[in-house]
This record gives structure tokens, C-alpha cells and sequence, in this order.
């Protein structure tokens, strides 16, 4: 049997008969001098075709990868490297809004302590966000969400190294004290299609001090364009879903939301 650098004329003969084993469908018609992969074939219009059996969804048979949100108006993977759920983490960084005394500000309508978050402005869309990433192939969540804030809201990856060891020590006291897990699952994104999605894990590390990031200054690295502390406030406008991840945070921290007290932090 050959490889995918071609095929000789009476290999990979079987696979091309018609019809399909079991129906009426008629296979395309592929010359011998294009089996390969390699060979560019920009015409290459394949039949699609599961039998009625496999759809059933017996024991034996893959379950069909379908977004469990439902239908998008797009099928493939888009941007979107795996097929079904592809996993990001989101560090959501918090510490309380303070004035030069360093006395926490709290708003003056809701009277609640105003709560502040690491942003990130993407590159790609120029949307504000929080500043995550897609975890790694064997990766743990608590290392992505520690790389990926080092990376794009301290720009990690262009320091010295001297510069990155002091940056780890502090980036340890942030990431290894209580935190709470926001939101775990799928999530509404613009690159979601019909057979690939996001899922993430939002996770807040909260500087009740602030001491800790006082010794980190932000800096915009990999896919941010911009870094800054951003005031939480039902104003925000964010990319995909996260607005309704730095909602959470609000509820949880008891900081302020919104003005409108009969609907500050109570739900999505």
C-alpha cells in the first residue's frame, strides 16, 4: 500500500470502487496520479456519506460531533484546531479600585467597593478581554492560566532571564493562593462552528491588597495590543463571553455591578 506521496497504478483500488458498500452512493471518481494528498487537487469534491446504521448511534460507532449549543451556519473547524471542544483557561486578575490613601472607592449610587480587572485588547478583533489562551497538548489548567497571563498582560516571553525569574516569584504568590473557579464549560465564541467550539475555565485570582501586582507592571505582550486595569462595572463591553465572566466576579466579591440596584448581580 503506498503513502501520501502518491500511489502506484494498482494500489488503493478497492477504496475507489462504486457503488459504496451497502447503498447506491457512487463514489468521485479519483485517477490514479491524484490518490495521493500530496498532489495539489484544488477540485477535489469527495461525496459525503455515513449509513443510516452508524447514525443510529450503536455502542461500536463514534457519537456525531455536534455543537452542543446547536446549529452555527458554519461546519468544519474554522480557526479552531480540534474537532468538538477545544479548552481554554481565562485568569480573570482582580484587586479593589483605591484612592491615594489607599482606601478602597466605593460607587456612589450602588455604595459598593468597585472592583477592577487585568485587560487585554486582542489584536486580532480589537475587542477588550481577558487575558487567556488555549491550553497545550498535556498541559494543566492552573500552568495555562499562569503562562497565558504572563504572556500577554506582562509580555513574559520577551524578558531577560533575569527579568523572568523575578517575574515567576511573583507571579507564584498570586497563583498559588485561594481562588475561585468562575465558570466551567461551553462558551459562546465567534469561531464556534457546527463541529468545533470553545470551552473554558475562568478563574479569579483576587489581590485583596494589592501588594502583589504592585511589584508587576503591565505590559502588552503576544496577542494583546494593549494591557490595562479595567473598573468592573455592567458598562463593559468584552469579547465573546466575557462580560458575563467578570459578572460572576462582581457577584462573587460582592463589588459593585450596576447602578440599578434591583438588578445588580443577580445572574446572566
Amino acid at each position: 500500500m503506498s503513502g501520501s506521496n502518491g500511489a502506484k497504478e494498482n494500489s488503493h483500488k478497492k477504496a475507489r470502487t462504486s457503488p459504496y458498500p451497502g447503498s447506491k452512493v457512487q463514489r468521485s471518481q479519483v485517477p490514479n496520479e491524484k490518490v495521493g494528498w500530496l498532489v495539489e487537487w484544488q477540485d477535489y469534491n469527495p461525496v459525503e456519506y455515513t449509513a443510516v446504521s452508524v447514525l443510529a448511534g450503536p455502542r461500536w460507532a463514534d457519537p456525531q460531533i455536534r455543537n452542543p449549543a446547536g446549529r452555527t451556519g458554519l461546519v468544519g473547524r474554522g480557526l479552531l484546531g480540534r474537532w468538538g471542544p477545544n479548552h481554554a483557561a481565562d485568569p480573570i486578575i482582580t484587586r479593589w479600585k483605591r484612592d491615594k490613601s489607599g482606601n478602597k472607592i466605593t460607587h456612589p449610587i450602588s455604595g459598593k467597593n468597585i472592583l477592577q480587572f487585568v485587560a487585554i485588547k486582542r489584536k486580532d478583533c480589537g475587542e477588550w478581554a481577558i487575558p487567556g489562551g488555549m491550553v497545550d497538548p498535556g498541559e494543566k489548567i492552573s500552568a495555562t492560566l499562569k503562562r497565558e497571563f504572563g504572556e500577554e498582560a506582562l509580555n513574559s516571553l520577551q524578558k531577560s532571564s533575569a527579568e523572568k525569574k523575578q517575574l515567576e516569584e511573583q507571579l507564584h504568590k498570586l497563583f498559588s493562593q485561594e481562588h475561585l473557579v468562575i465558570y466551567k464549560g461551553y462558551v459562546d465564541d465567534p469561531r464556534n462552528t457546527d463541529n468545533a467550539w470553545m470551552e473554558t475555565e475562568a478563574v479569579n485570582y483576587h489581590d485583596e491588597t494589592g501588594e502583589i501586582m504592585d511589584n508587576l507592571s503591565l505590559e502588552a505582550g503576544d496577542d494583546a495590543g494593549k494591557v490595562k486595569w479595567v473598573d468592573i462595572s455592567d458598562k463593559l463591553k468584552l469579547y465573546a463571553s466575557h462580560a458575563q465572566f467578570i459578572k460572576l466576579v462582581a457577584e462573587k466579591r460582592d463589588a459593585h455591578w450596576s447602578e440599578d440596584s434591583e438588578t445588580d448581580c443577580h445572574g446572566l
